[in-house]
């Protein structure tokens, strides 16, 4: 079973969010009502050589924790040892093998290497939406030599993420957010024509409000995306629809919580500042949309959220997506981790475990480790 288990720590190695390890509880629950014996298969972090921090043992433990039983920790994921472990497994019995991405061939999706992670298994479930955009391993490559099924966390963020694309209810509004609109383009060209609303905040709404012509001082800008966003505007436009921009922003001197900031007229941004969050109007405009939505689909934060004084615009769509009465689905790690962080994950509808999964499937791409299942 490959899930997403790359999860946030800290400092000293400790997990900082559970959540996608705790959304994978029912699927595992369900394969141990069944008997089977079940080998998990993950990667953690970016690991360069097999560092000591990005093993799997701080994992197992949690998951063990949450399961209430045994999870056995095996310090490989192809090999011997692995075949050791599994044949002293019964039914019902969890082993969680060593990070996947210690081996560069899980990048490379080498075939002899997905054949050596298939030998120890009959199916292969794949409960990692977070990877399902990689053509890696063990997310497409192993299903070349196991019958490949999804789990329910799968089946969950397909149904939510699905429905956003071809049946949400209306008012449906779609608020962006994040540093860059490079990483956005397809996601908002996607809803343009679907979403009734788009409202646009983070560092990416200084590159629209350039498109407009205002001046932003030190504001965060791409140079090279403003005809993007002039074209975005348009197309909008054209499908008799209206960008919500910031109409007022909170700016600073410099990225710090103890830097003078003010909050002032989007179009009247002093020239040696920079916007680092949306200003008090804009957020109860955002929220005033948003509550008056059947549904909400959110990405991205709305200011520098990790700076408590840059977080405020963040935290009020946040409140806004728990006072809303329709569908609300949050996608993205970095708002995902945020609006965790601030204790309302459970107070929103979905939230998804995918950040570059979820982005690239709202955008109309195909998902590799989906299009691998022998039910798509």
């Amino acid at each position: 079973m490959r899930v997403d288990y790359n999860v946030p720590l800290g400092d000293n190695g400790t997990i900082q969010d559970d959540r996608r390890i705790r959304e994978t509880i029912p699927t595992i629950t369900y394969l141990i009502e069944k008997r089977a014996k079940i080998i998990l298969v993950s990667h953690l972090g970016r690991p360069k050589k097999k560092e000591k921090e990005l093993r799997m043992d701080e994992v197992g433990k949690r998951l063990s924790q949450l399961l209430g039983k045994p999870v056995k920790k095996v310090d490989d994921c192809i090999g011997e040892k692995v075949g050791n472990a599994i044949d002293g497994m019964k039914d019902g019995d969890i082993v969680l093998l060593e990070n996947v991405r210690f081996y560069p061939e899980e990048e490379k999706n080498d075939e002899n290497f997905a054949r050596a992670l298939s030998l120890n298994a009959d199916v292969y479930v794949n409960d990692s939406f977070g990877t399902a955009h990689r053509a890696h391993a063990s997310t497409a490559g192993v299903t070349k030599f196991l019958p490949a099924v999804a789990g329910f966390l799968m089946e969950k963020e397909m149904n939510y993420l699905g429905k956003l694309i071809t049946d949400p209810k209306h008012p449906f509004t779609v608020v962006v957010g994040g540093a860059k609109v490079s990483d956005k383009i397809g996601l908002i060209e996607s809803f343009i024509g679907k979403a009734s609303e788009i409202c646009i905040g983070g560092g990416m709404a200084f590159t629209f409000l350039r498109a407009k012509g205002y001046a932003v001082g030190k504001s965060k800008v791409e140079p090279e995306k403003i005809d993007v966003a002039k074209s975005l505007i348009e197309k909008a436009k054209k499908a008799g629809l209206d960008i919500e921009l910031p109409v007022d922003v909170v700016a600073s001197e410099r990225l710090e919580d103890t830097a003078l900031h003010k909050v002032v007229r989007a179009d009247e941004i002093p020239q040696e500042w920079m916007g680092v969050d949306i200003g008090p109007e804009t957020a109860k405009n955002f929220a005033r949309i948003i509550k008056n939505s059947a549904t909400v689909f959110w990405n991205g934060p709305m200011g520098v959220y990790e700076i408590p004084s840059f977080s405020v615009g963040t935290m009020q769509v946040a409140l806004a997506m728990t006072a809303c009465p329709g569908v609300t689905v949050v996608g993205g790690g970095d708002i995902a981790a945020a609006i965790e962080k601030m204790g309302y994950a459970d107070k929103v509808t979905h939230v998804s475990t995918g950040g570059g999964a979820a982005l690239e499937f709202l955008s109309g791409e195909n998902l590799p480790g989906i299009a691998a299942l022998l039910d798509k």
